[in-house]
C-alpha cells in the first residue's frame, strides 16, 4: 500500500474504533445531554407577556393625519417586560457598580480586592468584599482608603464649601457587545473575522439632572435639578435625564451582572437568560394594549377617565394643568393600575426609549413577524438617522400621546426630563401559551 495513504487510514479507523467502542446511549442516537438549568422563571421585577397576534397602529382617528402608524396585522413572541419603568434605585444600583469599579481598579488598587479565575491571567473584583453588609468603601475607617476615596470628589475650586461631592465626570462604563446583524449580512466574506463585528463603546452613566431647567424655559425647575436623583423621597419615581446610549448601557450591564452571579455559583441549581434589552416598538405596542383588542388605551379607552371620574395616568390634562391626575411631575412607579398583562404606567409618567429607529413610514416594509427598523448610528451620522422611537407619553404630554399607536422619536444622544424606559428579556423556548 502506498505509504501516503497510511495516516488517513489510521485516522479513519481510529475514528470507527472510537465511536464503536463509546458506551454512551448503548450505540443510539439519544442526543447531548446538558447541565440542568432553571430557564423559565421570570426575573426578578419582571412579568410574562404571552406572544400574539394583534393590529399594530392607529386605533382612533389619526387628528395629526401624519400616518405615521398605519394599521398592520403582526405577530410577537413571548417576552418578559419590567412591570415598571426603571427607578431612580434601579438605575443607582448602576452608577454605584460603576462608581466602586473605578475606585478599585483606578484608585485603591489592592490585590485584596480581587479574585483571580483559575488557569487565566484574569482577574475580576470579589464583590462579597466590597459588598460585604459592612461599613461601605465611601465610609471606610481606613486612613489610606479614605485618602483615595478623597481623589473621585470635586477639587480645588471645584468645591462649593469645601464639601466633598463625587465628580460624576469620572464615572464611565465601557462595554462591549457583538453586531449579530452585520456578522449576518457579511458571513460570506473571507477577509472578515469575528473581532471586525464587535463594537465597544464607553459612556458616562451618570443621569444628567440639568434637563428640568434645558427642557423648560422660565420654570424654576432648580429643586428637581438639584434633588430628583439624589434625594431618597424619588428613590422609586422613574429615572430620567438618560440617554438611549445610557440605556443601552445599562442593559449590558444587568445581563453581566446576572451572568456573572450565575458563574459563581456550583451545583445544579444555576439559571440561564436571555440578555436585556429595550424593548422593540411593536414589542412595546403590543405590551401596552394587555391583549386587549383595538383598544385605545392601555386600560381600554375611550376616556382617560374611569367610572368615578379619576384620571388614569400621569399626564398634562388641560392648558396649564398639571395635577390633576395626582402628580405635578413623574410620580413613583407603581401609581395607577397597571394593564391586562400587570404593567404599570405603559401610559403617561414618564416616554420611554424603544430599540427601535424611528421611519416614518416603517410600518411598510418591516416583517410581520416581531418587526422592528434598526440602525445602530455612529455619532457622525446624519441626525435623521439618530432618531429612536419613543413611546407612551409623559407627564408633559396632552392626553392625544397616551395612546397605544402614538409614536414619538427622540434623538439617541439626548437626555430629557420626561423620558425613561424598561427592560425585556425574551422568553425562551416554547410559547407558553401552547403548554
Amino acid at each position: 500500500m502506498n505509504k501516503r495513504y497510511l495516516p488517513l487510514l489510521s485516522i479513519v479507523i481510529l475514528t470507527i474504533f472510537s465511536v464503536g467502542c463509546s458506551n454512551s446511549g448503548g450505540g443510539e442516537l439519544v442526543g447531548v445531554k446538558r447541565e440542568r438549568l432553571k430557564t423559565n422563571r421570570a426575573p426578578y421585577g419582571m412579568v410574562l407577556v404571552p406572544g400574539g397576534t394583534f393590529i399594530m397602529g392607529q386605533s382612533d382617528q389619526d387628528i395629526t393625519f401624519a400616518q405615521v402608524a398605519q394599521n398592520r396585522q403582526v405577530t410577537i413572541s413571548s417576552f418578559y417586560m419590567d412591570e415598571t419603568e426603571i427607578s431612580n434605585s434601579e438605575y443607582r444600583q448602576f452608577v454605584n457598580w460603576v462608581r466602586d469599579s473605578i475606585l478599585i481598579y483606578n484608585f485603591l488598587q489592592d490585590d485584596s480586592y480581587f479574585v483571580e479565575v483559575e488557569g487565566t491571567n484574569e482577574r475580576y473584583i470579589d464583590w462579597s468584599r466590597v459588598n460585604n453588609g459592612k461599613r461601605s468603601l465611601w465610609n471606610s475607617r481606613d486612613q489610606a482608603v479614605r485618602e483615595r476615596t478623597r481623589e473621585m470628589y470635586y477639587q480645588g475650586e471645584d468645591r462649593i464649601f469645601g464639601k466633598e461631592e463625587l465628580d460624576v465626570r469620572l464615572l464611565r462604563y465601557h462595554y462591549e457587545w457583538y453586531d449579530l446583524r452585520a456578522a449576518t449580512a457579511a458571513k460570506n466574506d473571507p477577509t472578515k473575522t469575528r473581532s471586525d463585528f464587535i463594537r465597544r463603546d464607553t459612556i458616562l452613566v451618570y443621569p444628567d439632572t440639568t434637563v428640568w431647567l434645558n427642557d423648560f424655559s422660565y420654570a424654576q425647575n432648580e429643586p428637581m435639578v438639584e434633588g430628583y436623583f439624589s434625594h431618597p423621597s424619588f428613590d422609586e419615581y422613574p429615572v430620567v435625564g438618560v440617554t438611549w446610549r445610557q440605556a443601552q448601557a445599562f442593559n449590558t450591564w444587568r445581563s453581566r451582572l446576572f451572568e456573572n452571579h450565575q458563574r459563581s455559583r456550583r451545583g445544579g441549581n444555576r439559571e440561564i437568560r436571555q440578555p436585556y434589552m429595550l424593548p422593540s416598538e411593536a414589542e412595546w405596542e403590543y405590551a401596552a394594549r394587555g391583549g386587549r383588542v383595538g383598544s385605545q388605551y392601555p386600560w381600554g379607552g375611550p376616556s382617560a377617565r374611569n367610572a368615578k371620574g379619576c384620571l388614569m395616568a400621569n399626564f398634562k390634562p388641560g392648558r396649564g394643568n398639571y395635577i390633576d391626575d395626582g402628580a405635578g411631575y413623574t410620580a413613583p412607579v407603581y401609581s395607577y393600575f397597571p394593564n391586562d398583562f400587570g404593567l404599570y404606567n405603559m401610559a403617561g409618567n414618564v416616554a420611554e426609549w424603544t430599540s427601535s429607529s424611528f421611519n416614518e413610514s416603517a410600518s411598510s416594509f418591516v416583517h410581520d413577524m416581531n418587526p422592528t427598523y434598526r440602525y445602530d448610528a455612529e455619532p457622525g451620522d446624519p441626525q435623521s438617522l439618530q432618531r429612536k422611537v419613543i413611546r407612551g407619553g409623559s407627564w408633559k404630554d396632552v392626553g392625544y400621546f397616551l395612546q397605544n399607536s402614538a409614536r414619538a422619536y427622540e434623538y439617541q444622544d439626548t437626555a430629557k426630563s420626561y423620558i425613561g424606559f424598561r427592560s425585556v428579556s425574551a422568553y425562551p423556548g416554547v410559547d407558553p401559551m401552547n403548554n
